[in-house]
């Protein structure tokens, strides 16, 4: 093991479990001891950690105030200790940890998905959609085993409460809108086109079909599950009426058959 090694290892110790080992190799001035340099530090390091989380999830530190959000990080820290060189991936596991921790509030949860969701969106990597001219080149006797590529930005969400909603009332500022149970789960996605993150609610036969498709469901297949909501005649002209609108959303990026 190098001493250099050493050093960043000692001192990732001392970081994610307190171990002080690291006391010896810090200098002492006459002003401030290695332990209090080492304790300012590990402060700071805290600190950063925190702000990444208010970063990544604005709408949960409102939800939740700041003493509350500033707790809850903490114990996120402890269950959860950053491990990777960039603070990218720190709140990976947020969504889970108050569905564990504050299942009494599960719209944290709900909304740590949904803000999760829009940063892995604008992070994802760029690729081109696909025009109408691309779908109308298929050949007829080739829709039926027509599969379909999705933008990397998309994430399909099912949500119990009204949790976009309070998400665009905090990120515009608007008044407070109170957490409301839907009387059923609603489905929506999540994207970016271009530079900017959309989102939009789906009726139960899209949302259904827009899974199916994520999974490498052809348009047959398409056609008849979706006759579970209209019937077979009115089928493909439901599903061509999704195809039509994933590509003006920009979700699709290829097409294979």
């Amino acid at each position: 093991m190098s001493e250099l090694y050493r050093l960043q290892k000692s001192m990732m110790s001392f970081l994610l479990e307190k171990d002080d080992a690291i006391q010896t190799d810090i200098v002492s001035t006459a002003e401030v001891s290695a332990k209090v340099r080492l304790d300012i530090y590990g402060a700071g390091y805290g600190y950063r950690l925190i702000d990444a989380l208010s970063e990544n999830y604005p709408s949960v530190h409102t939800l939740l105030g700041d003493d509350d959000f500033y707790t809850m990080s903490y114990a996120y820290m402890k269950a959860h200790p950053s491990h990777h060189f960039s603070l990218r991936y720190f709140g990976s596991h947020l969504e889970e940890f108050l569905a564990k921790k504050y299942s009494d509030v599960p719209v944290l949860a709900e909304m740590a998905r949904f803000e999760w969701a829009q940063r892995k969106a604008f992070d994802s990597n760029n690729t081109a959609p696909i025009s109408m001219e691309s779908l109308q080149q298929i050949p007829i006797e080739n829709w039926g085993q027509l599969q379909f590529d999705f933008h990397p930005s998309v994430s399909r969400i099912n949500f119990e409460w009204n949790t976009p909603q309070l998400w665009a009332a905090i990120d515009e500022q608007l008044d407070p809108i109170p957490p409301e149970k839907l009387d059923y789960p609603l489905g929506w996605v999540v994207w970016r086109k271009e530079l900017l993150n959309y989102y939009r609610s789906l009726d139960v036969d899209e949302a259904w079909a827009l899974d199916s498709a994520m999974q490498s469901g052809n348009f047959e297949g398409l056609c008849e599950g979706v006759c579970e909501w209209v019937d077979a005649e009115h089928a493909p002209a439901r599903i061509a009426g999704f195809l039509s609108q994933w590509i003006e959303d920009g979700l699709l990026t290829g097409l294979t058959y």
